[in-house]
């Protein structure tokens, strides 16, 4: 099975900044981590949760419009897809003590109802916050790792409400910390502990985040292996308390939010601009970024800047201690 890692990108381009859309302020949400949209509503999730409770927002004020809901009782839900059916994958993925034998997809059909899939990884228990559905409505885990690199999994046989799936992994994600203020830990891991993931609509671009930013591979086959294999376009969400949600809307835009009652911010143009910056020459004739609001040439090295192997294995204590003081533990 193919895999890879993610490529450093030799060209930036300018992009608007994120714009605020509307506030979060119920406090039925103060801990979103998911977030989709069909370009109507916004659907968003809490981080954990004793029950399935998906928020349909109002995307004129972020207001909660309805709640739509089931019995599964989760461990740690902590991100969302929206399958074009319009189904809502719920990511049931969270392990921050690592000791899960199992993950689980929960899968809620327009129609009501819900559908309960279990997958085991292939090689112990990871932690992960971040689910990509391609649009051929496979899921892909993108695992949240203190040291070293991210991995990619989808499941290696058809999802099967009656028994427990196998994983395999089919890729990899490589950060190096930057320079965007925001996050919970320190930088060098709020800038590159991955948080959320989102595939748009027609498939053919994949975006994947951070606390501070937000990450863009070209998918032009619908095809996500591959497109984690591509150089990817860095756009900065500086100031976000604690970003772990990230969402396409159909027309192309881009939608980032984090939990503390924090606003909802639109970045316009993503996809195009993904689209028109993998078609630039290689000569990198591309204006240089500035700090906010701008997309930076994304690293894709094996070893991430400013985590030296000893400091990364000195803190990684410390900071799996103090990331699941930041979350729901059960």
């Amino acid at each position: 099975m193919a895999s890879g890692t993610a490529a450093a990108s030799p060209a930036a381009a300018q992009l608007p900044e994120p714009a605020e859309e509307c506030r979060v302020q119920d406090e039925r949400l103060d801990e979103l981590s998911g977030l989709a949209s069909d370009g109507r509503a916004w659907y968003a999730v809490n981080d954990g949760g004793r029950s399935l409770r998906v928020h349909v927002l109002d995307p004129s004020d972020c207001s909660v419009r309805d709640v739509r809901t089931a019995s599964n009782d989760p461990f740690d839900v902590e991100d969302l897809a929206l399958g074009h059916d319009g189904s809502l994958w719920l990511a049931d993925i969270g392990d921050n003590r690592r000791r899960r034998d199992t993950v689980a997809l929960h899968v809620m059909p327009p129609g009501g109802g819900v559908a309960l899939y279990r997958l085991s990884y292939p090689d112990g228990a990871h932690d992960a916050e971040a689910l990509l559905l391609d649009r051929a409505g496979v899921p892909f885990i993108v695992t949240k790792e203190p040291l070293g690199t991210a991995g990619v999994y989808r499941p290696a046989q058809p999802l099967d409400t009656e028994r427990t799936v196998p994983l395999e992994r089919v890729g990899s994600v490589s950060l190096r910390a930057t320079e965007t203020p925001g996050g919970p830990l320190s930088r060098a891991f709020s800038t590159t502990l991955v948080t959320g993931g989102a595939v748009n609509h027609d498939g053919t671009a994949v975006a994947i985040r951070t606390y501070t930013d937000v990450y863009l591979y070209s998918a032009p086959d619908g095809d996500v292996v591959a497109a984690l294999q591509r150089e990817p376009l860095r756009i900065a969400l500086p100031n976000e308390r604690q970003g772990e949600a990230i969402a396409w809307e159909p027309d192309g835009s881009l939608l980032s939010a984090s939990e503390g009652s924090e606003p909802v911010r639109r970045i316009p143009g993503a996809a195009k601009l993904l689209t028109e910056t993998s078609a630039a020459p290689p000569d990198g004739d591309v204006p240089n970024p500035q700090p906010a609001g701008q997309t930076e040439p994304a690293s894709g090295s094996s070893t991430t800047t400013g985590q030296a192997p000893l400091f990364a294995a000195v803190l990684a204590g410390l900071i799996v201690f103090l990331a699941g003081r930041l979350r729901r533990n059960r």
